[in-house]
């Protein structure tokens, strides 16, 4: 099924780092490496492939190469749009922290607070679970749902609001995987609670609050939600299942992307550049830098794991890497037909972002390679 599972194997991969020839970058303008990403997508047969960097707040590498769609005609273009699954995840958690300064909720807000009218029906398990928790994967939500909700998330009925919460007052209703605290589990349900906690209390909807505080301000104009195509058309890359070739095209309909009720999740797509510019609002913001969207604490408490087996940050996963001259911020995601991953290195002042639109062992070898090509020549 189209689940966004966010696997412990994907979440933590390792990237091997190799050594290459530095290539001499331009003035002013991002070097083209669209003929070295060719090489890497050749080379592991993937449909299409995009990768960017960034350096002190300027993309200075980018390019994007293949299909749209095995079999077609239609070429990757460099504006072209990507699904960026689980990445979506650290967006939610950025509009999360501008509400908790606004004082709409805080981290602290239960569930039971945000939706009182549930009591009746909420397992007593969840009443006490915090917004700070869904969002470290520590509340003991489900790492996949039961079968029967998944069932009816896919059937799509009423607006996005409605299908997610009715997906997780079903979520709600069930006992949690485990005790809320005791251990981390991965859990695309736990961030669909998140964002109805965080529609609730601003009286709009996810998606509007994405946009509005978060795309619009950081000028991140081919931002959306669903597959990036529209239906009938082959105007930007589809996604792609299957492990090895042949990849089977899947076009843009229901069965394209993950229900919206788990939209906070993983729903997102947008341009490889924009995905560059987001990564790199995430790196000034670990630095220091002005921001008139999130302060400086925010930003520490986004990219901060607590303590324990899994140290989980809200979107991000810190780790040494000496590339990064200390902790670098890293997440992938997929929705089994595109794989996207990000890799910050604050001290450094750089990031790294790659997409395919396939999912799978050979998608994360092709971006990993892309992304370490990055790294040894910006």
């Amino acid at each position: 099924m189209g689940f966004a599972r966010g696997t412990l194997t994907k979440l933590f991969v390792s990237l091997a780092i190799v050594t290459l020839s530095v290539l001499p970058l331009a003035a002013d303008e991002p070097r083209d490496i669209t003929s070295k990403l060719e090489r890497i997508r050749a080379r592991f047969e993937v449909p299409g492939l995009a990768a960017a960097a960034v350096s002190e707040g300027e993309i200075v590498a980018i390019g994007a190469t293949g299909s749209r769609c095995v079999g077609g005609p239609d070429l990757v273009m460099l504006e072209d749009q990507w699904h960026v699954g689980s990445c979506t995840k650290s967006m939610t958690a950025s509009v999360a922290a501008m509400l908790v300064e606004e004082k709409y909720f805080t981290w602290e807000t239960t569930i039971a607070e945000i939706f009182p009218e549930w009591l009746p029906v909420m397992h007593e398990d969840w009443r006490e679970v915090t917004l700070e928790q869904l969002l470290l994967h520590r509340a003991g939500a489900p790492h996949e749902p039961p079968k029967e909700l998944w069932k009816q998330a896919q059937e799509r009925k009423g607006t996005p609001t409605a299908q997610r919460l009715a997906f997780i007052k079903g979520i709600l209703a069930h006992e949690p995987e485990d005790t809320p605290g005791s251990r981390w589990i991965y859990s695309d349900a736990g961030y669909a609670i998140a964002g109805a906690m965080m529609e609730r209390v601003a009286s709009d909807s996810w998606e509007n609050l994405l946009c509005k505080r978060l795309f619009e301000p950081l000028g991140l104009k081919s931002a959306g939600f669903g597959e990036p195509a529209a239906p009938g058309e082959v105007n930007h890359p589809w996604g792609h299942r299957g492990q090895e070739p042949p990849f089977k095209p899947i076009p843009p309909g229901p069965g394209a992307d993950n229900p919206p009720a788990i939209g906070p999740a993983a729903t997102v797509h947008m341009s490889i550049r924009d995905f560059a510019r987001y990564a790199a609002w995430h790196v000034a913001g670990d630095r220091g830098g002005e921001s008139k969207l999130l302060t400086d604490e925010s930003f520490q408490k986004l990219h901060s794991a607590p303590a324990g087996a899994h140290r989980y940050a809200m979107g991000w996963v810190p780790m040494k890497r000496k590339w990064a001259g200390g902790t670098a911020l890293m997440h992938n995601g997929e929705n089994e037909m595109f794989y996207a991953i990000m890799w910050l290195g604050p001290a450094q002042d750089t990031c790294f972002v790659a997409t395919c639109n396939c999912d799978g062992p050979l998608a994360e070898e092709a971006c990993d390679d892309a992304i370490a090509m990055l790294i040894n020549n910006f």
